[in-house]
């Protein structure tokens, strides 16, 4: 292996392409859902069971899973984005619908399907008068059977008609059902035909996804799909160049918690490593995947080497994990937030 080196970057050049986010238009298909945050403060304990009872303050409803990545990039991008996914014939499909319009999500191409549920994970927490609100208990409503043909043809249709008009595609799986094997395909068919990126932020099974662009897994399902530990350098190496070899894809962002990232890209033997920013603000890492795969996806689209666009995920998740639950943020905080670092205090190294 190459002795490692710091990898140069030029601020000015970095702050261009951050600038252009606001170009790319994408499309985003996957499981989409609502984080409920139901909040209350505590009053008693109640006579019926050792529970507490809670005085309910306020409901929050939150686009979550790859609703949460859709919401991202509409927050970056100025609401250039169309999602392709499922909702139920229920109390909270409605919901899922006027939280992306109130995001500023184009939802025409979403389908209905009556024979499932929407998505929905309920989170309740509660705070007395002098403790901050925590979480007692989650909730959730997930259907993640395999959907029928009729579904899937819709959901293939859809994407026909939509790859063309985006300039890149999103491929979010939660693993609840919606992208099976043949709108995988398509997605990959209609992205490559079109000369479009097509990015796949997916836990498992990754070699379903050959023939992306580039793939935003994290490290530890990045050691299942390899069968092996990342424990140094040369099984990170070696990991980067399997999953590449699995996946036939063109870059790799492995992300790695508080080990920052790694870059790797098909035809070179050196990865890039990027460091954590802002470790010591962090507050809640919730969603900070999706913040992650939506800024990296615009980077890409809008012609930032995949290096670059890795810094930025990078920053933007650095700007998120400071919030509490799914959190968005902005290109003006992209920037502030590169501008005010100093990154003499970071090594970037290939």
């Amino acid at each position: 292996m190459p002795e490692l080196q710091n990898f140069d970057f030029n601020r000015e050049e970095l702050n261009k392409y951050i600038d252009k986010l606001n170009i790319p238009k994408v499309l985003i298909i996957g499981d989409m859902g609502i984080d409920e945050m139901i909040y209350g403060d505590t009053e008693r304990i109640s006579r019926e069971a050792p529970v507490l009872i809670l005085r309910h303050a306020n409901t929050n409803i939150i686009l979550g899973q790859a609703a949460n990545a859709a919401h991202n990039l509409a927050t970056i991008n100025g609401g250039k984005v169309s999602a392709i996914g499922l909702y139920g014939n229920d109390y909270y499909g409605p919901m899922l619908l006027e939280a992306f319009k109130k995001a500023g999500i184009n939802t025409d191409f979403m389908v209905q399907d009556e024979s499932r549920t929407t998505t929905v994970k309920s989170r309740i927490s509660g705070a007395s008068f002098h403790s901050v609100s925590q979480q007692i208990v989650r909730i959730d409503r997930v259907d993640a059977k395999p959907i029928k043909k009729e579904i899937e043809d819709k959901i293939i249709e859809n994407i026909e008609k939509a790859v063309a008009l985006h300039d890149a595609v999103i491929l979010s799986d939660y693993n609840i059902g919606l992208l099976t094997d043949r709108i995988i395909e398509v997605a990959i068919n209609c992205a490559n035909k079109h000369n479009k990126i097509i990015v796949a932020d997916v836990q498992k099974d990754m070699q379903r996804y050959k023939g992306v662009y580039a793939l935003t897994p994290n490290q530890p399902d990045s050691e299942k799909a390899v069968g092996y530990f990342i424990r140094d350098e040369k099984t990170l190496n070696n990991a980067g160049a399997d999953i590449l070899d699995i996946t036939k894809a063109k870059v790799l962002l492995l992300t790695r918690g508080g080990d920052g990232m790694a870059v790797f890209e098909h035809g070179k033997k050196e990865h890039t490593d990027v460091p954590v920013f802002n470790k010591t603000d962090v507050f809640d890492v919730t969603g900070a995947g999706d913040t992650v795969v939506a800024s990296f996806t615009l980077a890409l689209a809008a012609g930032a080497p995949p290096k670059y666009a890795a810094i930025i995920g990078n920053i933007a998740a650095s700007i998120v994990i400071r919030s509490f639950g799914c959190a968005t943020t902005t290109i003006d905080e992209i920037k502030q937030s590169l501008n005010k670092m100093n990154m003499q205090n970071y090594t970037i190294k290939v």
